[in-house]
Order: C-alpha cells, then sequence, then structure tokens
C-alpha cells in the first residue's frame, strides 16, 4: 500500500513538473488564406517568449458570432481578427478584453485606422488592414486619371455622345456617396462634450449633405449613369460594363483588383478626385483588426502577440504575402508600397477616410439612408425632403433599438 502511495505522489510529481515546464499557448483565429502572412512572425515569437501558438483559419466577419458560442465554452481562441464596424456590439456584449496601448505605440498607426479600435477612448485591437474605395481606370479609354470629379462628370458626357460611360460609380447607396457628402458638411452621428459619439444627432441632412446629393443626382438626371446600376445589383451592372470596356472609370474597392485583372483590363488606380469645394473625396475605411478575447486565459500575452506580429518588417512581410494594405506608418513611404501604384492608391485614400462608426445604432443608418438616396437621384422626391424623412427614421429605430436593449 506504502509502495503504491509513494508511486502515486512520485507520478503526480512528475505531471505537476511538467506541467510548470509546458510551454504556455496561445490560439489564434486569423482570416481566411491569411496565416501564411504571420507564419515567420509566429515562429520567431514563439522562440522569444517560449510559446507554442496554434492558427485557425476562418472568415474574418464571421468570426465575432463564433466567438459569442465557443468563448464561453471555454474552446474559443486568445485572439481573433474582426472588422471595425463589429466592434462597438462586441464590446458592448462584453466579448473583448481591453488593451493597454500607450500613446507612442498607437501612434505607429494611421490615426483614422488606430481610431476604429478605441470605443470610448478605450483601445480594443491593434489594426492589422485598411481597404477603401479608390477610382479605377481602363488606361486604354482614359490614358492617365482625371483631377476632379467635375471633370469626370464633362468626361462621361462625351462619353454618352460615343455611346459610352465615363465615371460609375453607386451614388444611390450611402457607401460610395459617402465620400462627396462628408468633405461637403455631413456627418452621421455627432459627439458630446466627452467626444463620445452621440448617436441621436444624425447629420445626415445638414445643408452641406443636401448640396451633395444634389449634385450626385445630377450624374443620374444627365443620363451619365445607367438606371440598371441602382439598387442591390447596381455593383455587378458596374462590374460587367467595365470588364466589356463600355466604361472608362469606377469608383470601386481592391476586392476589384483581381477580377479586373482576370478580365484582361488594362487598368490604373487612383485616389478619389477632387470636389467642387476643392476638397478630396472622403470614403469610408474598413479596418480589419487583432482583437483579444475577454476569456483568454492570458491577455497579457495575447496582447504581447498582437503587438509583436504587427512590427513594421512583419507587417510588410504580410503585405507581401497577402496584398492586404497595413495601417503602419513606418510603411506608407517604404518602396514596397510607394512604388505599386495599386497600394499606394489605398494607402493615401485611406487617410483621407474615416473609419465607420463602430457602434450598434450604426445597423440602423444603412437602410434609410440607401433608401433616401435612391429617392433622391432618381428625382422621385427632393434630396432635403428624403434626408429629413430618413433622419426621423434612422432616430426612431435607433430610440426602438436602446428601449429593447435597457
Amino acid at each position: 500500500m506504502r509502495i503504491k502511495t509513494g508511486v502515486t505522489l512520485l507520478l503526480s510529481a512528475l505531471m505537476l513538473n511538467q506541467a510548470a515546464w509546458a510551454a504556455p499557448q496561445l490560439t489564434v483565429w486569423e482570416d481566411i488564406k491569411k496565416s501564411d502572412g504571420i507564419k515567420t512572425a509566429i515562429v520567431d515569437f514563439q522562440k522569444q517568449f517560449n510559446v507554442e501558438v496554434k492558427v485557425q483559419e476562418m472568415p474574418f466577419a464571421q468570426q465575432i458570432e463564433k466567438l459569442r458560442l465557443d468563448g464561453p465554452a471555454g474552446i474559443g481562441p486568445d485572439v481573433l481578427v474582426i472588422p471595425n464596424d463589429q466592434l462597438g456590439s462586441a464590446v458592448v456584449q462584453g466579448l473583448l478584453a481591453p488593451l493597454n496601448v500607450a500613446a507612442a505605440e498607437q501612434a505607429a498607426y494611421t490615426p483614422s485606422a488606430m481610431a476604429a479600435f478605441v470605443h470610448d477612448k478605450v483601445v480594443y485591437g491593434i489594426p492589422k488592414a485598411v481597404e477603401t474605395l479608390v477610382l479605377i481606370y481602363n488606361k486604354d479609354l482614359l490614358p492617365s486619371p482625371l483631377k476632379s470629379l467635375d471633370e469626370y462628370r464633362a468626361f462621361s458626357q462625351k462619353q454618352r455622345a460615343a455611346q459610352q460611360y465615363g465615371l460609375l460609380a453607386k451614388f444611390d447607396q450611402l457607401y460610395y456617396s459617402w465620400g462627396v457628402m462628408s468633405p461637403m458638411g455631413a456627418y452621421i452621428f455627432g459627439k458630446d462634450g466627452k467626444g463620445a459619439l452621440a448617436t441621436q444627432d444624425i447629420g445626415l441632412n445638414t445643408p452641406g449633405s443636401v448640396e451633395a446629393v444634389t449634385y450626385l443626382k445630377r450624374f443620374f438626371s444627365e443620363g451619365l449613369l445607367p438606371s440598371g446600376i441602382m439598387g442591390d445589383n447596381g455593383l455587378n451592372a458596374i462590374d460587367s460594363l467595365f470588364t466589356e470596356k463600355k466604361a472608362a472609370a469606377v469608383i470601386n474597392g481592391p476586392w476589384a483588383f483581381q477580377p479586373y485583372q482576370a478580365a484582361g483590363i488594362n487598368y490604373g488606380v487612383t485616389p478619389l478626385p477632387l470636389l467642387p469645394n476643392g476638397k478630396p473625396m472622403s470614403s469610408f475605411l474598413g479596418v480589419k483588426g487583432y482583437v483579444v478575447s475577454t476569456w483568454s486565459k492570458d491577455r497579457a500575452l495575447a496582447q504581447k502577440f498582437i503587438t509583436f506580429i504587427n512590427q513594421p518588417q512583419y507587417a510588410k512581410e504580410r503585405y507581401q504575402k497577402t496584398q492586404e494594405i497595413p495601417p503602419v506608418t513606418a510603411l506608407m513611404n517604404d518602396p514596397i508600397i510607394k512604388n505599386d501604384e495599386k497600394a499606394n492608391a489605398v494607402a493615401v485614400q485611406a487617410t483621407r477616410a474615416s473609419a465607420m462608426p463602430g457602434v450598434p445604432e450604426m445597423q440602423e443608418v444603412w437602410g434609410p439612408a440607401n433608401a433616401a438616396l435612391e429617392l433622391s437621384v432618381s428625382g422621385k422626391q427632393e434630396p432635403k425632403a428624403a434626408l429629413d424623412n430618413a433622419v426621423k427614421q434612422i432616430s426612431m429605430q435607433i430610440e426602438a433599438m436602446q428601449a429593447s436593449n435597457q
């Protein structure tokens, strides 16, 4: 009996000793087909900190939904990737851990990208990649890009006379029209005295916003845009006209580069043009970022990991392997991005862009805003009336949403 007890104690001691010496583990969810971009960084991190990192790929837009189930079950990740527009609801639901990121460290990233992962002045993520709208033009139909939206309007008039199209854009939807509306005085949500978003202060019907939508309406009323680009299938129509070489230029995102290349289009990419008021067109900034699960057993190590892999040398390698634009200020003037026309256009436009409000109330904005824009540019309703109605509807929907959450 004593021998058995002694053996049991010895085995227990050995197991405890092994556990004490076992390397800590991190589980990382990376975007689909993007883990190759962080392989070198992971190898170096593992060596430097004696950590075992396990990586699993899944579409980044679905990760936060999966975390809701896997986190409480104890089988979720320590680190995951999310789009910035999911941040607000994820924080409110307690899914993400706050990070301790010094001001000097935050300064390593472009301000707009870093701001996309700050909620109520608390940092919840490190930006990984940015994407935003740019202007893509067919070099065989338009040898060099034009400077202003007015010039594109005049060019489009000439193209229509020749049964062709000049510039195509989904100006009937907020995501695409925002680049004109914002620099002319529109805003989605105002801010309170503490700098936080005031979701009952909706600025989609300001005088500047009405002026912007009235200007965009001319592209439709003058017959410069086909009626088929309105509505949910409009992007398909735009892509078809561009790949069939019936349109000289389009406003689209980096996701269109590969399909246009596959279609054999000799295209160039440039930041969005200037507006009649002399300001450059803005755009919404889409930011992917690394965040830490609130269920992570070692949040400090998880944060150390995402800080480590976003160092300039690793962000540069990630760009080379994934073609995602890293919002790392040290890389903005690096020849690898500076000399790449597509990457440089996205990088420049990203500095002019603003992140979508990362609050749950933003989901109540899209439907009424898009409906108002379609009514306005189609001439079915005057822009001011349409935008006024949209703001009323958004306000009511937000009030109802907030009441249901109390």
